[in-house]
């Protein structure tokens, strides 16, 4: 009975080295080799007999980790940082596989972020179409209206990009010192979005986090501290990447 063939990029993606994304441009820049040959096209189908290899680094099949991380402000949500900053895989030094971050979380905000080495399980998670829940809460300067939250929800244009939340609300204010705590449900996870969209209305954000992702909570967690996913877990949110 014949190996089963899968593509190359996905081969690299599921051995926990990047994303599967990322292992495409790994091999249009040339660091793939296959059976010591350099590949640098689309399509290469290889199977588990093949030699594959990354910037020089055989690729060793790992057993897929899944982690819930409560990123703490201040930290980068990367592996490494050339500036020497703080990076979200540094809370979780206990683990010997290589994971990466399911999406990110800016700089300066906290709250629930994803790790694991499944680089497709990854991809299927961040891929626009599976709308996916996630919750944010904001304090920001100012008291909004209800028709400053209604433009959040009919979208704003930032930079030439749309950008919209599918729930809105107010969670409370402080009028003495003019304040307030809105709680902004997103599917989409552009580069910086709440901050973005809240300074759009005039209302900057002062502070910002990620408080769910789809079902999953920070609850019994606290900043810096992380925990694995459980099976079921891991199976609810597969099932909800892979939907059409």
């Amino acid at each position: 009975m014949s190996k089963q063939e899968e593509r190359l990029q996905k081969i690299i993606a599921q051995s926990g080295v990047t994303s599967r994304r990322k292992a495409e441009q790994l091999i249009l820049d040339g660091k793939v080799k296959v059976n010591d040959k350099i590949v640098t096209e689309m399509g290469v189908k290889v199977t588990s007999n093949d030699k594959v290899e990354v910037d020089g680094v055989p690729l060793e099949k790992e057993e897929f980790v899944y982690y819930l991380l409560y990123k703490p402000k201040g930290v980068i949500s990367s592996i490494k940082d050339d500036k020497g900053r703080k990076v979200v895989t540094d809370f979780l030094p206990e683990v010997e596989e290589r994971i990466f971050p399911v999406g990110r979380l800016d700089y300066d905000t906290s709250g629930l972020l994803l790790l694991t080495n499944d680089g497709e399980f990854a991809n299927q998670l961040m891929h626009p179409s599976k709308e996916i829940n996630k919750v944010y809460v904001a304090k920001v300067k100012g008291i909004p209206h209800k028709k400053d939250l209604l433009r959040l929800r009919k979208g704003i244009q930032s930079d030439g990009e749309k950008l919209k939340a599918v729930n809105v609300s107010m969670i409370s204010n402080d009028k003495d010192k003019k304040t307030s705590i809105i709680e902004l449900t997103l599917h989409e996870g552009k580069n910086r979005q709440v901050r973005r969209m809240l300074e759009a209305i005039d209302f900057p954000v002062m502070k910002l986090k990620r408080e769910q992702y789809s079902f999953l909570t920070l609850h019994g967690l606290n900043a810096g501290e992380y925990r694995a996913l459980t099976p079921k877990e891991v199976n609810q949110l597969r099932n909800m990447s892979t939907k059409l």
